[in-house]
């Protein structure tokens, strides 16, 4: 596919935005026994204008970026008219040019994604040269900044120019903070201080990886933030929270604190920045905007910040926020040509040819429509396909397990007669997850799965189709391998598995399986107190090659010889649907598109509504 045929020139404005940038009251470097971040001190962005008394500060942010540097989705292989820090630097730049007094600031969850694993061996990594490329100011690492190890992290945020900050992470030892807390950017004498937060489940989803957190603690995010806001006092005349974190948290554990309650908790801060979602919302808790840009750049988060100097003392008179979307805008030369390399060695990466694949593995990808893409139910939610037996089925070769576990990453995925190539591994895995194996008593096994069966709503008589809970994500729902079950939707959350067996028998509570996994789930697991590390009996993280993806290409070319052909156990199904499902008028006019699905607020999950019979 031709990429973009042409390249818009960049603004006048990017040119003429003068920064004078240095560095004052410096501190020294805090000692202790981990790693060393000394970048501390005020910084002076642009000289104060003694003759001007009104002026208007604005922040300009990106989160969750994953990866993208150029508008292109490489395990589909397509161009992507809404990501990329190519489109984010041309409505950055526009946004420049309105309001000088930008400062530019990531919210998380940049080094992992579309293949840019790729260049972790790179210094910096290519996500971290492009954002000194763009002249971020500030980075606030995301959870899967720790995917890759602390060394792999902490390589890279002393090889950002800019400021990294989070306020709840401490080394374990010492209590001291392992990156700046906090920063005071200087504005044409408007001081401006930005807080960052990151969501702390850090040891939950990294639990297989005790090496990728080793000596931090992940502390409450509200108390840490009033806590350093307090440590602020007298020092800012603007106030902005920098958070990795959704806006109403997650799990119903100890740290069930989001982006709104830590509006509603502290009122100090005069707008809050949020990631970790991938949602797009601009909302006001109270007095305080909270807005997140939504994932891979589709949108550039824009806070506009209204003084007046009084007294000789800048005083906030007003606050404005909005989401601008990149859909469609021409990508940024500068980006373009200089990350040329990135683009063309991940599209060859992509393109290596690890297979055959003899038929298609899901008919109708959806559910209702039978197209390829969902807009109503994924298919592979509802029923068993030869899709997810084929990961739980490389999972239990290489564990020599007994059962399996996996979840649809993109509800999209599918697998097509033809070439299998590397873009088509990423497509039907996501994540660069690592394989493990655990043995699980069967009382735990079956807690486990009423929990990840928390994905379904209970169906009523009058529904057309299957409801998803919006709160409960799509990757935690997972379908096992290996034993035969069914779920019953007619039942609340808690009491749906039904008729479990293994090897033709039922599943003895008081038995223990081997249970393959992959290692976020396996944190979820040991989190609920259904494993522990005890439990561990294989892990794949000091494999020369670990991933899953990996273990399916090895799976494809060493045992299957090269050909992939779908096959399907059926092993699960839903039961207790009642009568008025597939109802043929109402499924003719969700076909017609005279019936919507709703979708959740974020747009990430389908169908959060049944669909009524009419």
């Amino acid at each position: 596919m031709k990429f973009y045929t042409s390249f818009m020139l960049l603004l006048a404005a990017t040119t003429s935005f003068a920064r004078v940038i240095k560095v004052e009251k410096c501190i020294p470097k805090r000692k202790n026994t981990g790693f060393n971040y000394d970048k501390t001190g005020d910084i002076i962005i642009s000289e104060e204008d003694v003759n001007n008394n009104n002026i208007t500060i604005a922040i300009a942010a990106t989160s969750d970026m994953h990866g993208r540097i150029y508008p292109w989705e490489y395990a589909i292989d397509e161009a992507a008219t809404d990501a990329g820090f190519a489109l984010t630097d041309t409505v950055v730049n526009n946004i420049k040019s309105q309001y000088p007094n930008t400062l530019l600031i990531d919210v998380g969850d940049a080094l992992q994604g579309n293949s840019v694993e790729l260049f972790n061996n790179e210094e910096p990594h290519p996500m971290v040269q492009a954002m000194n490329l763009l002249k971020y100011d500030a980075w606030v690492p995301g959870n899967h900044e720790f995917n890759f190890g602390l060394p792999f992290l902490e390589k890279n945020i002393k090889l950002f120019n800019g400021r990294v900050i989070c306020s709840n992470i401490e080394y374990a030892d010492s209590h001291k903070p392992y990156v700046l807390p906090y920063q005071i950017f200087t504005v044409k004498g408007v001081r401006v201080g930005i807080i960052g937060a990151i969501a702390p489940h850090i040891k939950q989803w990294e639990a297989s990886n005790p090496d990728h957190y080793k000596n931090l603690e992940f502390l409450d995010p509200i108390e840490s933030l009033k806590s350093t806001i307090k440590s602020m006092e007298g020092k800012y005349d603007v106030l902005v929270g920098a958070l990795h974190i959704s806006r109403n948290g997650e799990y119903d554990a100890e740290f069930k604190t989001g982006a709104f309650q830590i509006a509603e908790a502290i009122p100090e801060f005069d707008a809050i920045i949020a990631g970790h979602e991938h949602a797009t919302y601009c909302d006001k808790i109270n007095d305080t905007w909270v807005l997140e840009p939504g994932r891979f750049g589709s949108h550039v988060a824009l806070t506009k910040f209204d003084l007046v100097k009084e007294n000789g003392k800048w005083k906030l008179t007003n606050v404005e926020a909005e989401n601008i979307s990149t859909k469609g805008v021409e990508p940024s030369e500068l980006i373009m040509n200089e990350f040329k390399w990135v683009h063309e060695k991940s599209l060859e990466d992509a393109n290596v040819i690890v297979g055959k694949i003899t038929d298609d593995f899901i008919e109708g990808v959806d559910y209702i429509t039978g197209k390829a893409k969902v807009s109503t139910m994924p298919r592979a939610q509802i029923e068993d396909t030869a899709l997810m037996d084929l990961i739980n089925e490389v999972q239990t070769y290489y564990t020599n397990a007994e059962i399996s576990t996996a979840a649809l990453f993109i509800n999209n995925s599918n697998l097509k007669a033809g070439d299998f190539k590397r873009k088509d591994v990423a497509f039907i895995y996501k994540y660069d997850n690592t394989l493990m194996a655990v043995n699980i008593k069967g009382e735990n096994l079956l807690k486990y799965m009423e929990w990840t069966a928390g994905f379904y709503q209970t169906v009523q008589e009058g529904d057309v189709t299957i409801a998803f809970n919006p709160n409960f994500r799509s990757y935690n729902y997972d379908m096992l391998s290996g034993i035969n079950y069914e779920i019953d939707l007619s039942q609340p959350q808690g009491n749906r598995i039904k008729n479990v067996t293994f090897n033709g028998k039922p599943l003895d509570p008081n038995g223990t399986y081997k249970l393959a996994l992959n290692n976020y789930r396996f944190g979820t697991l040991s989190s609920n107190g259904w494993i522990t590390d005890k439990d561990v009996y294989y892990s794949s993280v000091n494999d020369e090659k670990p991933t899953i993806r990996d273990f399916i290409v090895k799976y494809t070319q060493e045992v299957l010889e090269g050909n992939l052909t779908p096959h399907c156990d059926n092993n699960w199904k839903i039961i207790g649907l009642p009568e008025s499902f597939n109802d043929p008028e109402t499924i003719a006019k969700i076909k017609s598109g005279e019936i919507k699905i709703p979708r959740s607020s974020d747009g990430r999950t389908p169908n959060v509504e049944p669909v009524r019979k009419i």
